[in-house]
């Protein structure tokens, strides 16, 4: 404990007072109508967004709308995960592969997670499921992309030593292929983590009867500008968490890369 907070400790110190210095700076402007082009005069401070927070928590429905997006964040994700391994792998190992993927995926890539919702709603039977499927859609290209060009980057030297050393096609990409290309796969994770909670609140803004981008968007209707703030931060916090909880539980893939050190 004394060696982590000896080496990390100053660290975490930094970036605490980086976000003391923001909330401080967001109480003083808010607290004195700072309009300078940015107008604070309607933005409530930090004190009185903590003071409807604490309201909030007291109450049942917040953490309804919390266990909403949390859910439909984990089913879209996981399937997110385990579809777009299993086709970047394919991308990255077959050219027949790539070529008929790809074009799909740079032509759908692009298109943002509200232009998804009509489609979807017409598509699919029940509001749940068009709000998952815009989720999936949001994790899905990262993780694919990702995959390929970790599975793409894989030392030839090493896949070559491994054939001639009689190894299978199937013993190659378990041993060689996937540990080489497992750092690029868990980026691709992390960020599909983030992408899917971005796209989630598109289709809840739309679509959701629960959830924080429905909470969010409720609250701006009915002028609630302090819950407007509450649900910007946790939305922002469970990205936060959730993509940290990936690369927590990534890590013992990448045990045996080395650390490159920075300044």
């Amino acid at each position: 404990m004394m060696i982590w907070l000896k080496r990390s400790g100053p660290r975490y110190l930094v970036r605490i007072m980086a976000l003391v210095v923001a909330v401080l700076l967001w109480e003083t402007a808010s607290g004195n109508g700072f309009h300078f082009y940015i107008n604070f005069e309607n933005i409530p401070a930090p004190s009185v967004v903590g003071a409807a927070l604490g309201a909030e928590l007291a109450g049942e429905e917040f953490y309804l709308h919390i266990l909403h997006s949390l859910e439909r964040v984990a089913i879209a994700y996981v399937m997110a995960v385990v579809l777009g391994v299993v086709i970047g792998i394919a991308m990255g190992r077959s050219r027949w592969a790539e070529d008929i993927i790809l074009p799909y995926i740079e032509l759908l890539r692009p298109i943002p997670a509200v232009a998804w919702i009509p489609l979807a709603i017409l598509m699919l039977p029940t509001e749940q499921s068009s709000i998952v499927f815009i989720t999936f859609l949001g994790a899905l290209f990262p993780v694919i992309l990702n995959t390929v060009h970790g599975v793409e980057q894989t030392n030839g030297l090493l896949v070559r030593a491994a054939r001639s050393l009689g190894a299978s096609r199937t013993a190659i990409l378990w041993h060689v292929v996937l540990p080489g290309a497992m750092p690029s796969i868990v980026a691709g994770l992390a960020i599909g983590m983030g992408v899917a909670w971005f796209s989630l609140l598109a289709g809840e803004i739309i679509s959701g009867q629960y959830g924080i981008g429905y909470y969010t968007w409720n609250s701006y209707t009915l002028i609630q500008y302090p819950q407007i703030i509450i649900g910007m931060l946790t939305i922002g916090g469970l990205g936060t968490l959730c993509t940290l909880l990936v690369r927590k539980g990534c890590s013992p893939l990448l045990k045996w890369q080395a650390k490159g050190g920075r300044s």
